[in-house]
């Protein structure tokens, strides 16, 4: 059996397992371990012990617990409730004000957690209910939130880029810089959409209101707080601005390793939350650390078996033959670009970010190479692109959260809530091809 013929097996064989509902860390380890019974000397499978070790025997690996852990506790006590409300006080009178402080909230916890679906399920939990009491329509909460949510794979600290910073053997710290510009820029997006879409709202429901018509049109409730009830929440918003605020200089300043800026960071959180909310007891901690240990673990065994799973295929030539084919292929270099970005697109309606990750970029990489393409730069393009896999049916994990969060809300309107977001987030690559300034200013400019 040739190198082509062998490669389309390995990869049906491993997507039948995926789509069988198997968990993806199984049903990558089970894939390999088959073809390295029937197509690799047996020794290989003596060794798979050892060889998985000396791939999880890496200590960058430590700042995924530590990082989830410093998510888990913001995540756990009020904090997402705090910013969300400190954020809309101080831009009530905007158009949109609820929305935008939503995207805020968003943003700043996603610079506490670095995961999309806590993001997504701890400013949701409050946001959504709030926004729909107060006129926003179903389609515009729900999307906004799946949206936003997305962000925590994007703004530093990200589980995203410490895993493509390790299978790609690039500075995690250069990729948390270029995350920063393009995080916050696309955040920008979202809430300029928001104060447009509200505003569109507004104007609408007074012309049907001044028409005499009695439809009820949902449209934004504007309210109205003072200068007194503005600076009243800023003492429960500062401890997270502060914590935010050592990270991002201990990271930057070249203070300590990532792993060790992740210890800071844990600790940080925990001893926030037991001083600002009491957060404790014995119970308190326990969900904390349960709910670390079990992400971490899933997480840890979807490495492992990727690592496998990538081991097979450099092995078997899979991996060298597929980016020599790539090469070899006759297309402008934004071309293979355009490719690339739609095959990533179509992996993130089925596979979650980190499997395509490891997966994938083995194979991808060394044609990004070849066409002058920066590793760094095509990092933040692939994190983008799993931020829409991430909303887009039928596996978009946010969208579950989202449906967990609102389970009255029909699936219709979420999906037409995330549509335009959809369309933002493919306009903004198209950006960061045409300017790749944005995401690599900021690496360059602290690296020099």
């Amino acid at each position: 059996m040739g190198t082509l013929e062998l490669g389309l097996l390995y990869l049906g064989v491993t997507l039948v397992l995926l789509f069988s509902g198997m968990p993806i860390a199984f049903a990558l380890g089970a894939s390999a371990l088959g073809f390295m019974y029937f197509f690799m000397p047996p020794m290989n499978l003596e060794l798979l012990a050892e060889t998985l070790y000396g791939e999880l025997d890496n200590f960058t690996l430590l700042t995924i617990p530590l990082f989830i852990i410093m998510g888990a506790a913001i995540g756990k006590t009020r904090a997402a409730v705090d910013l969300y409300e400190s954020a809309y006080r101080w831009m009530h009178k905007m158009p949109g004000s609820l929305g935008v402080a939503n995207v805020i909230g968003c943003t700043v916890f996603a610079a506490l957690c670095g995961s999309s679906p806590a993001t997504c399920a701890a400013i949701g939990g409050m946001g959504i209910p709030e926004m729909r009491k107060r006129g926003y329509s179903d389609a515009l909460a729900t999307g906004l939130i799946a949206a936003g949510g997305t962000l925590g794979i994007l703004i530093p600290p990200s589980i995203t880029l410490i895993i493509y910073g390790l299978i790609t053997e690039q500075s995690i710290g250069k990729l948390f810089l270029a995350g920063i510009i393009p995080g916050l820029l696309l955040a920008f997006f979202f809430a300029a959409y928001v104060v447009y879409r509200a505003s569109k709202d507004i104007r609408l429901a007074n012309e049907a209101i001044a028409a005499g018509n009695e439809t009820v049109f949902a449209a934004p409730i504007v309210e109205n707080y003072s200068w007194r009830e503005r600076f009243e929440v800023l003492p429960r918003l500062l401890p997270f601005v502060l914590l935010i605020a050592v990270i991002m200089y201990a990271m930057y300043g070249g203070i300590g390793t990532p792993s060790e800026i992740a210890g800071i960071g844990a600790f940080g959180a925990m001893l926030l939350v037991a001083l600002v909310y009491k957060c404790y007891r014995w119970m308190d901690v326990r969900a904390i650390f349960l709910g670390t240990a079990k992400e971490s673990c899933m997480i840890m065994m979807i490495i492992a078996m990727a690592f496998l799973f990538t081991y097979v295929m450099s092995y078997l030539r899979i991996t060298q033959s597929a980016a020599e084919w790539l090469a070899a292929v006759e297309m402008s270099k934004w071309a293979y670009l355009f490719w690339v970005n739609i095959l990533l697109l179509v992996l993130g309606c089925f596979l979650p970010p980190v499997a395509i990750i490891l997966m994938v970029t083995p194979v991808i990489l060394p044609g990004i190479i070849a066409n002058g393409f920066d590793p760094i730069w095509f990092g933040i393009v692939l994190t983008v692109n799993m931020e829409l896999g991430l909303i887009t049916p039928p596996v978009g994990l946010n969208l579950f959260v989202i449906k967990g969060i609102s389970p009255d809300i029909k699936n219709r309107e979420i999906l037409r809530g995330v549509v335009p977001f959809i369309f933002i987030m493919m306009a903004f690559i198209a950006l960061l091809a045409v300017f790749p300034e944005i995401v690599t200013y900021l690496p360059n400019k602290v690296g020099s």
